[in-house]
C-alpha cells in the first residue's frame, strides 16, 4: 500500500532532470555558508566533496536525508569527504534548519540569484524555483564522478555516495 502511494504521488523518472554526467568537471562556486564565510568549491579541492542538493529547510524527507547524513558523518570523514547540504533557501532559514537538526556539515544559500549553482549542475526547478534532491560526488581533482537525482519525495540514502567513495579511495 505504501509503495503504490510512493509511485503515485511521485514523479516519473522520466520526468526528472539529467544532471551533470560523471566525468565533467564540476562548476565552481562561491556560496553564504552556516559556517559563517563562504565555502568555495575549489577551496577544498584536494579532497572529495559530496554535494546534496535539497529542495527546502524544514521539510520531512530532507529533515531525514540531511539528518542521515549527519549521524554518517563519521563514514563520510573516514574518506576524507566534505559534505554540502545545498538548497535555494535563505541564510537564516539554513541556520535555523541546521541547528534544529544538529548537522555536522555546512548548508549552502544558493538563492541570490536562487537555484544559480543548481543551474549549473542541472538540477533546478524553474516551475517552482526549488533544487531537485540530486547528489554529486566530485573527486580531489574537481571531477563529477557521480551523479542521482531521485523524486522529491524520496530519501536516497547514503549508499552511493559511499560506495562512489569507496572507489575514489581504491584508485588513488
Amino acid at each position: 500500500m505504501i509503495k503504490k502511494l510512493i509511485k503515485r504521488n511521485s514523479r516519473s523518472n522520466q520526468d526528472l532532470p539529467k544532471p551533470l554526467e560523471p566525468g565533467v568537471t564540476a562548476p565552481e562556486f562561491v556560496l553564504p555558508a552556516t559556517t559563517g564565510s563562504p565555502i568555495s568549491l575549489r577551496d577544498l579541492q584536494g579532497r572529495p566533496v559530496v554535494l546534496a542538493f535539497y529542495p527546502a529547510d524544514n521539510s520531512p524527507v530532507c529533515s531525514n536525508q540531511l539528518a542521515l547524513y549527519s549521524e554518517a558523518i563519521h563514514l563520510f570523514e573516514q574518506h576524507d569527504a566534505q559534505i554540502l547540504g545545498i538548497s535555494a533557501d535563505d541564510l537564516a532559514s539554513h541556520r535555523e534548519f541546521s541547528e534544529s537538526l544538529k548537522l555536522g556539515f555546512p548548508l549552502l544559500a544558493d538563492n541570490d540569484p536562487a537555484g544559480f549553482v543548481a543551474r549549473a549542475y542541472s538540477v533546478y526547478n524553474e516551475k517552482d524555483g526549488k533544487n531537485e534532491r540530486a547528489l554529486f560526488v566530485i573527486d580531489a581533482n574537481g571531477i563529477i564522478r557521480w551523479s542521482f537525482v531521485v523524486p522529491r519525495n524520496v530519501n536516497p540514502g547514503a549508499d552511493g555516495i559511499l560506495e562512489t567513495l569507496e572507489t575514489l579511495q581504491h584508485d588513488t
